[in-house]
């Protein structure tokens, strides 16, 4: 399957209750491949067991993306923890490997970054791995600016890139 058809078939629509166990997999599989296991890493965080509950209250959104049926990414945004009320976090997106390159993670990126405007942020601020490199030229493309040290309090002191983009 090429890009264009991936793009033209794929589907992203918000989390379902019936998508729990699928999205926790996803996030712990693409963590587990990065290294990012561990102490200080957001495979530990209690939301990844149940996404949907997470993302219900008013400012926080999470999509998956679906192909042939099969979830194979995932990404959101909600508040910053212990953050500026106007600046919002990109959360948990991931893609299994199949749906990497595929301009996909453009597309959620960019639904995302759409909805969290709409919701009255004016900034949204990400953390990601040093290794993650496809990911972090993703955002660069996409207008997030690098900082010299983390925002808000998201207990993943284990990220070595903090980025942020105005709204």
């Amino acid at each position: 399957m090429n890009d264009a058809q991936t793009a033209a078939e794929a589907k992203i629509r918000p989390i379902r209750k019936s998508d729990i166990m699928a999205v926790a997999n996803i996030i712990r599989d693409v963590m587990t491949e990065f290294g990012a296991v561990g102490c200080g890493y957001s495979i530990n965080d209690a939301e990844v067991d149940d996404m949907y509950t997470a993302y219900s209250p008013e400012g926080s959104e999470f999509y998956v993306l679906e192909l042939g049926g099969e979830i194979l990414g995932c990404g959101g945004f909600a508040p910053l923890t212990d953050g500026d009320k106007e600046v919002c976090e990109l959360r948990k997106m991931y893609f299994l490997p199949q749906l990497r390159g595929t301009g996909m993670g453009r597309i959620l990126l960019k639904l995302c970054l759409e909805k969290a405007n709409l919701c009255g942020y004016r900034r949204c601020y990400l953390e990601t791995m040093d290794g993650m490199e496809q990911a972090r030229k993703l955002y660069e493309l996409n207008g997030f600016k690098y900082l010299d040290k983390p925002m808000g309090n998201t207990g993943h002191t284990s990220c070595g890139t903090w980025m942020v983009k105005d709204l």
